[in-house]
């Protein structure tokens, strides 16, 4: 069975929001480094595959009616 791109989106959105905790949270600590940066590259990543998906499922659901 396959997962509905809303779900996946939803997923990817949520660890986005969680990259960008860690982020700020090393920030706060460390100043920037490249864990940092590294963390900061994956939250972009996973937040726009997850408003990617997030438009698909919409898309899709407007297009079935």
């Amino acid at each position: 069975m396959r997962q509905s791109p809303l779900a996946s989106g939803i997923f990817y959105n949520i660890l986005g929001v969680f990259f960008v905790f860690l982020a700020i949270q090393d920030v706060n600590a460390n100043s920037f480094g490249f864990f940092t940066y590294l963390l900061i590259l994956l939250a972009t990543l996973d937040i726009g595959t997850g408003l990617r998906l997030l438009f698909l499922h919409f898309k899709l659901k407007n297009s079935q009616k």
